[in-house]
């Protein structure tokens, strides 16, 4: 049975193609009939079993398709071959296209990108001006937002998060609880590390790769270098078994990420 039909209401988008107003003709989820939604291409760009809609001033055009209990919210695009379904929801300014797939209960919103193979599941959050892109997966329970940039064959999942101005790519894998934040680059698992179990309330410190090639920390509210770490942690715990501990990891996180840098400096050079 069909859920909904295209109206005569329409929009040209910037490729000429025309794309219509739709209208609920029965009760379905949170929609009544005689409601209208967004703009569709045409009637396989929605599925019309369960509840899936498009809303608003949403988009959704191509051979891209919205099914399950999806929802396309706001002025979001989901076009190209890309695919939205389960419980998912697309939403503000988002673009999701290409061949990317949103589903499970994943959350892509405010000006986010997700495109080319991408795929974001699971219970993962995309945001702000975040880009996923190329074969990348962001999946689990992690969040993707700010700035930050997922690419190549890079997976980000589990509780990570990836925000601010860092970027993931490559062969990569942020996983756990870790935090990869400000002007972070990891590119490889050589560029980022994580230690769970320390300070006083047992907390997991990231370690990760800058663009200048330094050493990022982030450890609860802190986020510097591992100098600053290191002056952080004397500061806050003196001469304590605590500060021991952290000052040993930190010295333990140097030598790996000396040792691993001059690894990706001599497969460059050979």
């Amino acid at each position: 049975m069909k859920k909904f039909e295209l109206t005569n209401e329409f929009i040209t988008n910037m490729f000429g193609t025309k794309l219509f107003r739709i209208r609920a003709l029965v009760e379905f989820g949170d929609v009544e009939a005689g409601e209208l939604g967004g703009y569709v291409e045409k009637e396989s760009n929605l599925g019309h079993d369960d509840n899936a809609w498009v809303y608003d001033n949403a988009w959704v055009y191509g051979d891209a398709q919205v099914s399950g209990d999806a929802r396309v919210y706001d002025n979001a695009w989901v076009y190209g071959d890309a695919q939205v379904s389960g419980d998912a929801q697309v939403s503000g300014d988002a673009r999701v296209y290409d061949n990317a797939r949103v589903y499970g209960d994943a959350q892509v919103s405010g000006d986010a990108r997700v495109y080319d193979n991408a795929w974001v599941y699971g219970d993962a959050q995309v945001s702000g001006d975040a880009l996923v892109y190329d074969n990348a997966w962001v999946y689990g329970n992690a969040w993707v937002y700010g700035n930050a940039l997922v690419c190549g064959n890079a997976l980000v999942y589990d509780n990570a998060w990836v925000y601010g101005d860092a970027q993931v790519s490559g062969d990569a894998r942020v996983c756990g609880n870790a935090r990869v934040y400000g002007d972070a680059q990891v590119s490889g698992d050589g560029d980022y590390a994580y230690a769970h179990g320390f300070g006083s309330v047992n907390r997991t410190t990231t370690f990760f790769r800058l663009k200048d090639g330094g050493v990022g920390v982030r450890c609860g509210c802190f986020y510097g270098t591992l100098a600053q770490f290191r002056d952080k942690i004397r500061e806050t715990h003196g001469e304590s078994a605590i500060a021991e501990e952290y000052l040993d990891l930190a010295a333990l996180m140097e030598k790996r990420f000396r040792r691993t840098g001059n690894e990706q400096k001599t497969e460059e050079e050979s």
